[in-house]
């Protein structure tokens, strides 16, 4: 079997949070390989845990792949203040006489985001709504690269490392069956606040559940990460509540145009077309543009917006919501088929170097100074009695289950093939018994059931 091969048996798609498969971004040629340890988002251990706890295991697999893409470069991007992992890692590169570069960055946000890596390494700008291959880079998240290496194993993807932090009796990282419920963990880590809301991710870009119902139905996931909890009355939850109508009128009423949205958007930084203040200045007369021409220069430089809430989150001093209304933008010109011409050759401008947004600045801003733990316990495995297994985990379209009710399958069986297209296989973290199958999911019932 081949390379590529076994990387897509294995259902290996991108840990980080975006979930592309890994068989596909993998099947390419490029002069840099880039590992993303950065941890993009604060109050997220989980790169960090697994630098300093498996850097054998990176270091060569990271030499591996960079063998298969013909990379000259092998790079691991990582945070400066990380001085244990590094230390790990270079002991490990040294061990090994690996080619592998560590390229320290300073502690900013969005430090973990693919194009703003690509830069700080290469110095090279992705092109707009572009991808690292563009410049001949490939980056993978450090947990992708540990899933290669069980994959190169024989080992598929059926378990996930995630960090579990916030408003809980004590911080903890764990190593969970895919399918594993998100309340059965924070059961197990204790919720100190009630009510209490749950970020999957970031607080930043992490997607949040606010309701009980929502929390019992989440599970865990290839590309879950983290879990952060917090009391259902923070800012970071209360702001969501805002409904986009209200966000429209504020932005007409209360936007001031000091252009601090722009100005500290990173994606404007690296020299892409992205200017949520024009955004939010012509938000008023959107219904009334009915010539395309005018609503794309009205618009238009809010489909290259990454999303990541520097804007909102941070840079602006009104309190207003510059991502949703670029996002509210953009499917605006989705409805008019307007597609705005890329910049091919960006520039990052000189400003760059000094519009880094410090994480410690940012952590107090969004009110979790608080929560703030410099290191996790070693991991802990949790015995899970079922698991709801979801079909769709990544980009693409669903796996197609394998599977039927009343099955008796192995711990890390293949129970959804991927389907035709852009799709990836499933594979069950636990030894049991199929409950259950639809088209959104399978139910595995522990063997000790």
């Amino acid at each position: 079997m081949s390379f590529i091969e076994t990387i897509k048996e294995a259902g290996i798609v991108g840990a980080g949070g975006a979930g592309f498969p890994t068989y596909v971004k993998l099947n390419a040629k490029a002069e840099y390989f880039i590992i993303n340890a950065a941890e993009c988002e604060p109050l997220i251990e989980t790169d960090k845990y697994l630098c300093r706890t498996f850097p054998a295991r990176i270091i060569k697999t990271a030499e591996q792949i960079a063998e298969h893409l013909g990379a000259s470069h092998c790079v691991i991007a990582t945070k400066a203040k990380y001085k244990r992992e590094i230390a790990a890692l270079k002991e490990e590169i040294d061990r090994q006489k690996a080619k592998v570069e560590i390229c320290e960055m300073r502690t900013f946000y969005p430090a973990g985001d693919e194009q703003v890596i690509v830069q700080e390494v290469t110095g090279r700008v992705v092109p707009e709504r572009g991808l690292p291959l563009d410049v001949g880079c490939v980056v993978d998240n450090v947990g992708t690269v540990l899933s290669v290496a069980d994959a190169l194993e024989g080992k598929p993807v059926s378990e996930k490392y995630l960090s579990v932090t916030g408003a809980v009796k004590k911080t903890q990282m764990y190593h969970v069956p895919l399918g594993t419920s998100v309340l059965e963990i924070l059961e197990h880590v204790g919720v100190t606040e009630n009510p209490y809301a749950v970020i999957v991710g970031g607080p930043m870009m992490g997607k949040i559940l606010k309701t009980k119902e929502e929390i019992r139905q989440a599970v865990v996931t290839k590309t879950t990460g983290n879990l952060l909890v917090l009391p259902k009355d923070h800012y970071l939850v209360k702001r969501t509540e805002i409904p986009r109508e209200s966000m429209i009128h504020q932005a007409a009423a209360a936007c001031i145009q000091c252009r601090m949205c722009t100005d500290m958007c990173p994606r404007f930084m690296l020299g892409h077309e992205v200017r949520p203040n024009m955004v939010m200045r012509n938000l008023w007369k959107a219904s009334m543009l009915t010539d395309d021409g005018e609503f794309e220069n009205a618009f238009g430089s809010a489909v290259n917006c990454c999303s990541c809430g520097v804007c909102e989150m941070f840079a602006c001093p009104m309190g207003l919501s510059p991502r949703k209304m670029n996002e509210y933008a953009k499917t605006l010109l989705r409805e008019r088929g307007i597609n705005p011409q890329k910049n091919e050759h960006p520039e990052a401008r000189e400003e760059i170097q000094y519009r880094k947004i410090p994480t410690e600045r940012l952590i107090a801003r969004l009110g979790l100074t608080p929560y703030v733990t410099h290191e996790l316990p070693e991991e802990q495995e949790l015995s899970v009695r079922e698991c709801k297994i979801l079909l769709s985990q990544h980009i693409g379209k669903p796996a197609v289950a394998v599977v039927k009710t009343g099955e008796q399958v192995e711990k890390g069986a293949l129970v959804a093939h991927a389907a035709e297209g852009l799709s990836v296989n499933i594979h069950s973290g636990i030894g049991g018994t199929v409950k259950e199958v639809t088209e959104q999911y399978i139910i595995i019932c522990g063997e000790e059931v």
